[in-house]
């Protein structure tokens, strides 16, 4: 918000601006609110050059989305600033938003959008190829090296659940296994009969030729070749700034790390807090997600129709500032 009016309140912070961020921040500033994204610009998906899967998007770079989308987003009076949330915590009437520069925000809701990050194995050379033939999700990817030799990098024993996935796309499959733990007479039975082969022996590396993964490096001193190697990265939720509410947590899927909990709406245990995309739906790909937020979006408008009712049979006036201002959003 601009120096003059420091005392201002926003109707909404939203932290993150990926496509789950800008599709709550797009449904409130059509209801005209006034809305703050605080982003960091580190997409989920910033390494994958080309995302699938998304209706009308397809093969779009998913950082252009953003960028077309920041745009549209802004035409509604939105308004952004870069940089990264430190803590959120209580205020009056509202929530209090503290920047990574000591920027102290006030809004009366909050709505959390700040997705995670994939834990790669801790092998020599994947991260270096995350995204381009280093893979995660075979809807998002798996078309485009489908029929290729694939491996799969287990990382825990819902590997198997991926492997079993990945077939669908190759009939030529390679399960680097060590990473599940041992895998039962039961389980390699089913996996050689739709021919697909196991190595045991743990992975050291990968290799690669002329910019493309060419191979799989095990302990055994084996190289197998592959072009492509899926791998379940665990997800790590970036909710951090809401260590200090003591927010009610859940697990959103078998062995992944607790989640904030929400609601149908993304609405937490906080009354003015929300959380919606990856940082509490951690399986949810693109369309997901901005189908998610955009709900999300008309949830909270929905919680400030209400209490701008109350606050008016209270007597009370919200302060706001110019909501179509296009000047920077300065420290106070």
């Amino acid at each position: 918000m601009d120096t003059q009016h420091s005392s201002a309140v926003w109707d909404s912070i939203v932290v993150g601006g990926g496509a789950a961020g800008l599709s709550a921040a797009m449904m409130l500033g059509r209801a005209g609110r006034h809305v703050l994204v605080i982003d960091a610009g580190s997409p989920r998906n910033r390494f994958a050059a080309h995302m699938h899967g998304v209706l009308g998007h397809d093969g779009r770079s998913p950082l252009d989305l953003v960028r077309a989308g920041r745009e549209e987003v802004a035409a509604y009076g939105v308004r952004f600033l870069d940089g990264v949330v430190a803590t959120v915590g209580d205020g009056p009437d509202g929530v209090t938003v503290t920047t990574h520069t000591g920027q102290e925000l006030r809004a009366r809701t909050l709505i959390v959008a700040t997705g995670l990050t994939d834990v790669l194995p801790e092998v020599p050379g994947p991260a270096d190829r995350w995204g381009m033939d280093v893979l995660h999700c075979p809807y998002c990817h798996g078309w485009e090296v489908r029929g290729q030799r694939i491996g799969v990098l287990a990382t825990s024993p819902m590997s198997l659940h991926q492997v079993r996935m990945v077939r669908q796309w190759t009939d030529d499959l390679v399960y680097f296994a060590a990473g599940a733990g041992p895998l039962g007479p039961a389980d390699r039975q089913r996996l050689a009969a739709r021919g697909i082969e196991v190595i045991d022996s743990p992975v050291t590396g990968i290799v690669v030729a002329d910019d493309a993964l060419t191979g799989v490096r095990t302990a055994d001193g084996r190289t197998t070749a592959v072009s492509a190697l899926f791998t379940a990265a665990p997800p790590r939720p970036h909710d951090g700034v809401l260590d200090g509410l003591d927010l009610a947590r859940a697990e959103p899927m078998p062995g992944a790390e607790m989640t904030i909990a929400v609601d149908a709406t993304g609405r937490t245990s906080h009354p003015r807090i929300w959380a919606v995309g990856n940082v509490v739906a951690p399986g949810a790909n693109v369309p997901m997600v901005m189908g998610a937020a955009s709900f999300t979006g008309g949830a909270v408008n929905g919680w400030l129709v209400e209490d701008d009712f109350d606050l008016a049979v209270a007597g009370r006036v919200v302060e706001h500032f110019d909501r179509l201002s296009t000047g920077p959003v300065e420290t106070p």
